[in-house]
C-alpha cells in the first residue's frame, strides 16, 4: 500500500482536545467530525489539506483522552497517514481500529517541513521525503495488520471475515 500527500507538521504533545476539540464529542457523523479537526491548534488545517496527505509531529502525538473521536476526525478528513517520532499508545490503538495508519519515525518528523512531499510504503515501512530526497526507515507492519488497515478497520475486517468463514 503506497500513500503520498503534503506534509502537515506539528510539535510535540498535540492532543486529542486539540486534534478535535471536546466539545464536539456529541458528534458521532465522522464527515461532521472532519469539519472541525485540527481547529483549534492550526485554523488553515481544513483549507491546507487535500485528500491523501499526510500529518507529520514529534513526540507524543494523540496524548490526552482516549477518545476514538479524535483519530476517526484525522481520517475522515483524507488523512491518509500519520508519521511521528511516537504516539500516545490509546491514540496508537484506536487509529489502527479504525484503519488509519501510523509510522513511527523520529528520524523522518525531525527533518520533515510543512508542505514537503511525502511518499510511504506501509508494507516496507519506508518513507521518502520527495522534496528533500531523503529515505527513511519505520518498523513495516505485519501482513494482518496491512489486512487490518486496507479493509478499514477493526469491524469491516472482522466483518469480511466471518462473511467468508475465517475467524
Amino acid at each position: 500500500m503506497k500513500l503520498k500527500g503534503k506534509a502537515h507538521k506539528y510539535g510535540a504533545n498535540v492532543n486529542t482536545d486539540v486534534i478535535l476539540p471536546a466539545r464536539y464529542l456529541n458528534v458521532s457523523d465522522p464527515q461532521e467530525l472532519a469539519k472541525h479537526c485540527m481547529e483549534d491548534i492550526d485554523g488553515e488545517f481544513l483549507g491546507r489539506m487535500r485528500p491523501g496527505d499526510i500529518i507529520v509531529a514529534t513526540a507524543n502525538f494523540g496524548s490526552g483522552s482516549s477518545r476514538e473521536h479524535a483519530p476517526t476526525a484525522i481520517k475522515a478528513t483524507g488523512i491518509s497517514c500519520v508519521i511521528a517520532s511516537s504516539f500516545a499508545r490509546i491514540f496508537f490503538r484506536n487509529a489502527i481500529n479504525i484503519g488509519l495508519p501510523l509510522l513511527e519515525c523520529a528520524q523522518a518528523a525531525e527533518v520533515t517541513d510543512m508542505g514537503d512531499e511525502l511518499e510511504v510504503e506501509l508494507a516496507r515501512g519506508e518513507i521518502t521525503n520527495l522534496t528533500k530526497g531523503l529515505k527513511f526507515q519505520a518498523k513495516p507492519y505485519p501482513e494482518f495488520m496491512l489486512e487490518l488497515i486496507e479493509k478499514g478497520g477493526l469491524i469491516e475486517y472482522t466483518k469480511q471475515r466471518l462473511a467468508t468463514g475465517r475467524s
